[in-house]
């Protein structure tokens, strides 16, 4: 009853917040090419849903296919990186030059050296989401009980061993961390793309649509598409939580339930 009672919570809280966004736009008669209010942006999400969701499909197919980039990519990256530590120090600066540079500052390189769209938005989404993996991933390398390491090297354990069975489980804990921030920056990275590179046609992204939506001062399409986005971005955060959770409960503090 109780844990039912904390999931109630955020319901009541969003509920609340729907009905005093109703309360404000009907005091005040705002029409909608100023501020829908709910009915309005549900009515949208009832009669356009098939197509914007034609589009989600597509923002979502770019988002796990960078995502899943990201995840190889930079946890092999940070495996190289603490087993040789002259290529942590030389190559970690350009890891961090890509999170720091905004991604719509390089996409119009990208978009002029890269003929396939598909490619152009995976590029940019994978430069936004991979590296809090790298980071975390090689923090989580990097922090090995250093009793442990001696303990393998006084058996005799060859780098191969130590990597698969004292230093990729120390670290899983930090990879699954990184990789649930990413979950959220790759949405993110691939709505940014879509803006910047101009998606359009049937084939266009939801976020080409939200950028339609707006031009026309169709407030209610395009705040359908920011809200289908949100619960979107919302779901991928929930099942890497979710993945998480199943790989970590048995052996973690993290995800282990009081009492165990």
């Amino acid at each position: 009853m109780k844990r039912l009672t904390m999931h109630l919570w955020p319901v009541v809280f969003g509920m609340a917040l729907l009905a005093a966004w109703h309360g404000l736009v009907i005091f005040y008669a705002l029409p909608e090419y100023i501020l829908p209010g709910p009915v309005a942006i549900a009515q949208s999400l009832w009669i356009d849903g098939p197509d914007l969701l034609g589009s989600l499909i597509v923002t979502l197919q770019v988002t796990l296919a960078a995502l899943v980039l990201a995840a190889f990519t930079g946890a092999g990256l940070a495996i190289l990186l603490v087993q040789f530590r002259v290529l942590e120090k030389m190559l970690f600066p350009y890891a961090v030059f890509l999170q720091v540079t905004p991604i719509v500052t390089v996409a119009p390189f990208i978009i002029i050296w890269v003929d396939d769209v598909f490619f152009v938005l995976l590029i940019l989404a994978w430069m936004a989401a991979v590296f809090p993996i790298i980071s975390n991933t090689l923090l989580g390398l990097k922090s090995v009980d250093a009793n442990l390491r001696d303990l393998f090297r006084l058996y005799g354990a060859t780098r191969s061993q130590t990597l698969r069975r004292l230093l990729l489980p120390s670290a899983l804990p930090y990879f699954l961390g990184g990789l649930r921030i990413s979950g959220g920056l790759a949405l993110i990275g691939t709505v940014v793309a879509e803006m910047v590179a101009g998606t359009s046609g049937q084939s266009s992204g939801l976020a080409a649509r939200l950028l339609e939506a707006s031009y026309r001062l169709e407030l209610s399409r395009a705040l359908a598409c920011f809200v289908l986005l949100s619960v979107t971005g919302y779901g991928i955060y929930l099942v890497l939580n979710w993945v998480s959770h199943r790989l970590l409960r048995h052996w973690h503090e993290s995800e282990m339930e009081e009492g165990h």
